[in-house]
């Protein structure tokens, strides 16, 4: 009969234990979740100052791009102007050294931006992007995918002085031949 209490109390004392132990283990799970909140907190916020030091670098970069490129002509190369251009060397054979070409060049601008038109005959054959950055004028044209000849033009336009600019200008054509052209462009004759 001794046997009996002795061994409600140890059931007992068993239960105590077990009671302990769980409430150790909903403890410590406790901690744990609020381990993982934080980090979960610190994970967004790491997340939050990425973007905006994306950001930061995008602007930084949309704002130099905007100081170092013109959307507008200065006034004294907007308008019409006259072009020699004379081939300086080529690798292609529908271009020869000494080849001269004239032609109308008129650089305008709009809401897209700058452009440059070249004319023959005031016939348009030509439309250039155009770049304008320290001092310097980049035009390129490529004929389009359908066209049967495949050309690519590329002017930089280098020595820029009131009555008078110069540069060079770079064609390359089917089989990546090229032709190079000295280009002198001079502000019509007013009569």
């Amino acid at each position: 009969m001794k046997k009996i209490p002795l061994l409600l109390f140890l059931v007992c004392l068993f239960i105590s234990c077990e009671n302990k132990k769980e409430i150790e283990l909903q403890k410590r799970e406790q901690a744990l979740n609020l381990r993982e909140e934080k980090i979960v907190e610190k994970e967004a916020d790491y997340q939050a100052l990425l973007l905006f030091r994306d950001s930061i670098y995008a602007l930084k970069d949309s704002i130099k791009n905007n100081i170092t490129s013109v959307k507008e002509w200065p006034e004294n190369i907007k308008g019409i102007w006259n072009s020699k251009m004379l081939c300086r060397e080529s690798k292609c054979n529908q271009y020869v050294i000494g080849d001269q070409r004239n032609e109308t060049w008129e650089f305008l601008s709009d809401s897209t931006g700058i452009y440059t038109n070249v004319l023959n005959n005031k016939k348009l054959i030509r439309i250039f992007k155009a770049k304008y950055i320290d001092d310097k004028i980049m035009l390129e044209f490529k004929t389009d995918s359908i066209s049967k000849n495949n050309a690519k033009i590329n002017v930089v336009l280098d020595d820029i002085k009131d009555n008078v600019i110069k540069g060079t200008q770079t064609i390359t054509g089917q089989d990546n031949c090229t032709a190079r052209f000295s280009v002198e462009l001079t502000l019509p004759q007013k009569k």
